[in-house]
């Protein structure tokens, strides 16, 4: 496959929100047209099918080739690789199964490939934002250590998640890989982990902490505005939110690391407020287990480092090098005995890696099908 940075094929993209559809066009990692907006009537199924196909036609014209695909994230549940939506809980119009793939494909005549919003972050982020990125850093600082998987947490309205081995995106047999927002709460156990990772979670706690009335017209945004100073507000309550939102996103981060040995990435636009919940994901994550005698052990068998923090970086590259004899031989071997991984903010935004996820992955796709 050509490097996705000067790869020549256009890609047709899609942004796909309840209440707007912005469209664009990729080519070389880079957006090469303006993007197109439009409405999305999420509650009118042929309104919405209309929107899609006049939006990627009105693109089709702004090019100066023919697209080799369309690439775009979707929400679920869906079967993916088939291209159709389940029933989705924030576009109504979708029930029962809707081929939206095949119907592009039947109209445009281009391959289509759909996928969710934390599988396309994690896919950019791991090909062309954050992982090449560390692994650069890591080579020109002269460590042994290079990373091949990484796990892209989505922190917004909703908890998402996507998980990339050795370039391979995991979907899973039902398209159901990395569903995240489903796993257990431990903060309650009734919940699923949503709950408490979530814009909703932030607004939850910051009412009954500050003792007013559930409020949704406070986004996070404004609660980080009032926990630093700088709005009028609760500032306890705000900072007790963002804590509880650490709290529940470490200890999903931590089940997670104890499966997918990989680098973390984070983002959306709750990860402004990393100096908030930061301390508390940490804590959560390096927190120790009790044995029924009492004895405590490490909850993770590596260390999990903060690569927001520059001042580790030097440790978190070195490692700890040792050199060690073979048996019967003599030889010497010299192995990197600290395992570790890291956590880190996307330097690239998540809309700009989901985009670059569904572009490398149309890409992938295509050049898989020609072998």
């Amino acid at each position: 496959m050509i490097s996705s940075e000067r790869d020549p094929r256009i890609v047709m993209t899609l942004d796909a929100g309840g209440t707007n559809f912005i469209f664009s066009a990729m080519r070389g990692n880079l957006e090469i047209i303006d993007p197109i907006r439009k409405p999305s009537y999420s509650n009118d199924l042929n309104r919405c099918l209309e929107m899609v196909v006049a939006g990627f036609e009105e693109i089709r014209t702004k090019l100066d080739g023919n697209p080799a695909a369309i690439s775009f994230a979707f929400p679920g549940p869906a079967d993916y690789p088939g291209g159709i939506i389940g029933d989705l809980p924030n576009f109504k119009a979708f029930t029962g199964g809707v081929p939206l793939g095949p119907m592009l494909e039947d109209h445009f005549k281009i391959p289509v490939f759909i996928n969710n919003d934390g599988n396309l972050f994690a896919y950019g982020e791991a090909l062309a934002g954050y992982l090449p990125w560390l692994n650069s850093r890591l080579k020109e600082s002269g460590s042994l250590k290079q990373y091949h998987s990484l796990v892209g947490f989505t922190l917004g309205t909703g908890f998402g998640a996507g998980i990339v081995l050795d370039q391979r995106m995991l979907v899973g047999n039902s398209s159901c890989g990395a569903e995240i927002h489903n796993t257990l709460n431990a903060l309650n156990p009734k919940w699923n982990a949503e709950e408490s990772v979530s814009t909703r979670a932030i607004q939850r706690v910051y009412s009954q902490q500050a003792g007013i009335s559930p409020t949704v017209e406070l986004m996070p945004r404004e609660i980080y505005d009032i926990a630093r100073g700088h709005m009028g507000g609760n500032r306890d309550a705000a900072a007790d939110s963002f804590r509880e939102f650490g709290r529940g996103l470490g200890n999903s981060v931590a089940n997670t690391l104890a499966l997918i040995d990989g680098i973390v990435v984070l983002g959306g636009g709750i990860t402004a407020a990393w100096e908030l919940f930061a301390p508390a994901m940490f804590e959560e994550i390096n927190r120790n287990y009790l044995d029924p005698e009492g004895i405590p052990a490490p909850r993770l068998s590596y260390r999990v480092f903060n690569l927001e923090d520059d001042s580790l970086f030097g440790e978190f590259s070195r490692g700890k090098i040792n050199e060690v004899v073979v048996p019967g031989s003599g030889r010497r071997v010299v192995y990197d005995e600290l395992p570790r991984t890291g956590i880190g903010l996307s330097k690239l935004g998540a809309s700009r890696s989901i985009a670059l996820g569904a572009y490398t992955f149309a890409l992938q796709q295509l050049d898989a099908n020609q072998v």
